[in-house]
């Protein structure tokens, strides 16, 4: 998904992210000046659905304005090229791969 406030923004005419943001607190939205910049100025990494209603409300428009689906870059995992488990060489249990962060898979 392509976040799009900046310039839902802008085609009415609100061309300052202080300026929004004065008017989502005017409907009882009130963002740090942190959240406003990365709202205005990057992809947000999630929302929340109450937040997106009420920036849908202020501007006058719908989800659908904000959130631009991007098909195109949505990858199909294909099953037959999965990797089965690798297996230790000595005929002992099966190795399964772990996670980078250190956090362990969910059971299969």
């Amino acid at each position: 998904m392509r976040w799009n406030l900046r310039l839902a923004a802008a085609n009415r005419g609100i061309w300052k992210a202080s300026e929004l943001q004065r008017m989502l607190a005017d409907h009882g939205l009130a963002i740090s000046a942190g959240k406003m910049s990365g709202l205005w100025s990057g992809e947000p990494a999630s929302i929340k659905l109450s937040d997106l209603n009420v920036i849908c409300a202020v501007l006058g428009c719908g989800p659908e304005e904000l959130l631009i689906p991007e098909p195109e870059k949505v990858q199909r995992v294909d099953e037959q090229q999965e990797k089965p488990a690798v297996t230790a060489s000595a005929g002992g249990p099966p190795v399964t791969p772990k996670r980078r962060d250190g956090r362990s898979l969910p059971p299969v």
